[in-house]
């Protein structure tokens, strides 16, 4: 593969150093004394929405906050005269800056800073004179979507469904744990709730959309590799259980008399990872679990868990559930108990497209060692904004080498070698498609 990119080494290795700087820098701003904790419509995020733009005014981007929050970086079109093309559509370069409670510091925001370096290297030419400046027959854009987790009301992905037009007005009742509702929280941000459709792009609007993220799994720590191409994202279905037994006095009641929903709750967890185990490529997850009425002396007569369920395609994910509910049926007749479940949340699985797939790997090959040309390909288990913008446009990923594979979590970790390579292969998949373009 011909390399597009002409910028140097030193260019590229000083792009990752700042990209970790900044990571280190918005990793201090957080509503928590003992952690990364960074959520939608909080002055955390009008602070670090306020940090970045700053970043990519820095490199010659236009910035403005959509009606739904998230941050938006634009580089226009030129004309063969010289002016900028503002009603071309966009490339579009995303992840989030919102995190969960006690999170990493590059979940989500590496990503967004990967873009702002790549749209310097495409940008300028570097001091050195072996940059490249190269005219793009699209315009530029880097979103930093506000509300990937999902963490203050419970709703993933609010930012990217606002984006791709997919924004429900039943959410708006959704309330966080302090009983502010996501109205109030838009009004006191200084939002508009009556305006968010304006947060909604076309499909004429945009060329495509990349993500760079960190792999939250260790597939490419243990394949020794720093970058992968993303086929897929899986699928999801999450689920409220609730199931009843009966309370009663804990010395009182002997065991042939017990109807425990704790001890049938467990088991149902132990089941839901024995028929995950069986079945390639599904996970489930109970995250949750409480018991009512809680007290030590008292046998729990309710016991509520959650459920959790991803699987590379859609078919094989609603199997595995229906195998769960006869597991759980059958443990729930054993011990006496009643259950019933709820569906919380479904996501079907988004496939990157082939072209997409194609100039992230050819971003990648760039990279490696002449004569290397097969960079990994993997699904990603974790949800992405790209499952949101899926809907209005075609979607492509490039994952980075997590040590470990732990994310969610302060040891979280992506080292400046992988972020240089990275994010060179990012700016190449850029003008790859570019290329495609003509």
């Amino acid at each position: 593969m011909a390399t597009l990119l002409g910028a140097g080494p030193g260019i590229v290795a000083a792009g990752a150093r700042r990209t970790m700087t900044r990571c280190d820098g918005l990793a201090s701003v957080s509503s928590s004394s003992h952690g990364i904790e960074r959520v939608y419509l909080s002055a955390e995020h009008a602070r670090v929405n306020r940090t970045v733009a700053g970043w990519m005014r820095e490199i010659g981007m236009t910035t403005r906050v959509d009606a739904a929050g998230n941050l938006v970086g634009r580089l226009e079109r030129a004309t063969p005269s010289g002016a900028p093309d503002l009603d071309a559509p966009a490339l579009v370069v995303g992840s989030h800056l919102d995190t969960v409670p006690d999170a990493g510091r590059y979940d989500g925001v590496v990503g967004v800073l990967m873009g702002l370096e790549a749209v310097r290297m495409l940008r300028e030419p570097g001091p050195d004179g072996t940059g490249w400046r190269s005219p793009l027959p699209f315009a530029l854009e880097v979103i930093a979507f506000a509300d990937e987790e999902g963490t203050r009301f419970g709703r993933a992905l609010l930012g990217s469904s606002a984006v791709a037009g997919a924004w429900d007005p039943g959410w708006w009742s959704l309330a966080d744990d302090g009983g502010t509702t996501l109205h109030e929280a838009f009004v006191a941000f200084g939002l508009d709730p009556a305006r968010v459709g304006e947060a909604a792009r076309r499909p004429e609007e945009l060329v495509g959309y990349l993500e760079a993220h960190i792999e939250q799994g260790p597939e490419l720590d243990e394949r020794g590799e720093s970058l992968a191409v993303v086929s897929s994202i899986a699928s999801a279905r999450r689920f409220q259980i609730v199931v009843e037994g009966e309370a009663r006095h804990a010395g009182g009641t002997p065991y042939d008399r017990r109807r425990d929903a704790l001890l049938g709750a467990s088991e149902a967890a132990l089941a839901v990872e024995r028929v995950c185990r069986a079945e390639h490529h599904v996970i489930g997850t109970v995250g949750r679990l409480e018991t009512f009425p809680g007290a030590v002396n008292v046998v729990p007569g309710e016991a509520r868990l959650s459920l959790d369920l991803r699987g590379e395609l859609d078919d094989a994910r609603d199997r595995v559930w229906r195998s769960i509910e006869r597991e759980v049926d059958t443990i729930m007749g054993r011990r006496g108990l009643r259950w019933r479940s709820a569906e919380v949340h479904r996501a079907p699985a988004v496939f990157c497209a082939p072209l997409l797939q194609d100039v992230v790997r050819e971003g990648i090959v760039s990279t490696l060692d002449r004569g290397v040309d097969d960079p990994a390909t993997i699904f990603s288990r974790a949800g992405h904004d790209a499952m949101a913008i899926g809907a209005v446009t075609d979607v492509g990923m490039l994952f980075l080498r997590n040590p470990d594979g732990i994310s969610h979590h302060p040891d979280e970790e992506v080292s400046a070698g992988d972020v240089a390579r990275g994010t060179r292969a990012l700016a190449e998949a850029v003008l790859q498609l570019a290329a495609d373009r003509g």
